[in-house]
């Protein structure tokens, strides 16, 4: 499962690494809202959420399914106004002055693409019963929502830009303030990464999640999630935007809604891990690891190290029967082997699998 970017034809120089402020200030509410899925972060989100007055926090609730689960669209507005050159702005003050330029239809669906209205990437018109229909199985809060986007999209965009506006005084401006550098520094990187070498180089720099097919001319993003755009659609106009984030870590974020110029969030302080398991060699271990003979085999393979036919008498199976089942988790990278005389012993690589619950999370909420 993948998001894919086709950049066949797309001319280097329309390759972007750049600051977003409004971008950044969506992923940060995102981190206030669900500090469970950033545990590098509950010290700042704590401190900042004690710091609200209860107006903005009762105002930042009202709308916090734009940020909470999932990250909408109207948080990089630039790229998805029509003949403009989607580019992020300097400001947060540019930003929102250019979420007042999309036009109310990309508006709407922004608001309303993932929690009550059409598939996202299906494009194509709203349907408002449908959409208010959806919006009521998620409480009275998002059905009131939904009428008044659906009813005078104008005040809404009154509304939330006077909230970020407010976010900004109460904690962003500062925020930013201090995140902005390491994030100039990291799109200056990638750049001269991308100028100097390679745009296989400058995606690895990235994520390891995103790949490179130079043949068909297209980028992969391995996400449990699957998902097509094009970034030299000539309605919308070429170019493709990689937009760094401080908050972002475990989020890898695709912007592949049709009309819009694809943009890749991917965050810059993540945690030194290992590496990021793709998803096919998470479904692969978890896959494995389902089986209860290959549980049972795999306590006394935690234990110590065991011949296959020893692991046949333990448990009453046949020495075959052990063989097709280790090999199952040796194809899947569980277990390790090493020749002791004329016996092979095998035994559970305990790292491996002590990353599998680090590498499920990290895998679904990328």
């Amino acid at each position: 499962m993948s998001v894919t970017i086709d950049i066949a034809g797309l001319p280097r120089e329309r390759i972007v690494f750049e600051i977003s402020p409004l971008a950044e200030l969506g992923v940060a509410l995102h981190a206030l809202a669900t500090p469970g899925h950033h545990p590098g972060l509950h010290g700042w989100a704590t401190a900042t959420a004690a710091g609200l007055k209860p107006h903005l926090a009762d105002r930042l609730h009202e709308a916090d399914f734009l940020w909470t689960t999932t990250f909408s669209d109207v948080f990089m507005p630039y790229t998805g106004i029509r003949g403009g050159d989607g580019r992020s702005g300097a400001t947060l003050a540019e930003e929102l002055d250019m979420l007042d330029c999309l036009d109310d239809e990309r508006f709407v669906a922004a608001t309303l693409e993932f929690t009550c209205s059409r598939t996202y990437a299906s494009g194509g018109a709203i349907d408002r019963d449908r959409a208010l229909e959806l919006a009521a199985t998620r409480g009275p809060k998002q059905l009131d929502f939904a009428r008044r986007i659906l009813d005078d999209p104008a005040a809404v965009r009154a509304w939330l830009r006077r909230l970020f506006e407010d976010c900004d005084h109460a904690f962003f401006a500062d925020t930013w303030q201090r995140v902005s550098q390491r994030l100039a520094a990291d799109a200056r990187h990638k750049t001269e990464l991308l100028r100097r070498k390679s745009l296989a180089d400058a995606l690895h720099a990235v994520s390891p999640a995103l790949t490179l097919d130079e043949e068909n001319g297209r980028i992969a993003a391995d996400k449990l999630a699957e998902g097509h755009t094009t970034a030299v659609d000539p309605a919308v106009g070429a170019g493709l935007s990689f937009i760094p984030s401080h908050f972002g870590w475990p989020h890898l974020m695709v912007l592949h809604a049709p009309g819009w110029r694809p943009v890749v969030h991917y965050p810059v302080d993540a945690p030194d891990l290992p590496g990021a398991a793709s998803v096919q060699l998470l479904k692969l271990r978890m896959d494995a690891l389902a089986h209860p003979m290959r549980m049972r085999l795999c306590r006394n393979l935690a234990r110590a190290p065991y011949s296959t036919g020893e692991l046949a008498d333990a448990h009453g199976i046949t020495a075959p029967e052990v063989s097709r089942h280790l090999a199952v988790l040796k194809k899947a990278g569980l277990i390790t082997t090493r020749r002791r005389g004329r016996y092979v012993l095998h035994q559970l690589d305990v790292a491996s699998v002590a990353r599998l619950g680090s590498d499920f999370l990290e895998t679904v909420l990328r």
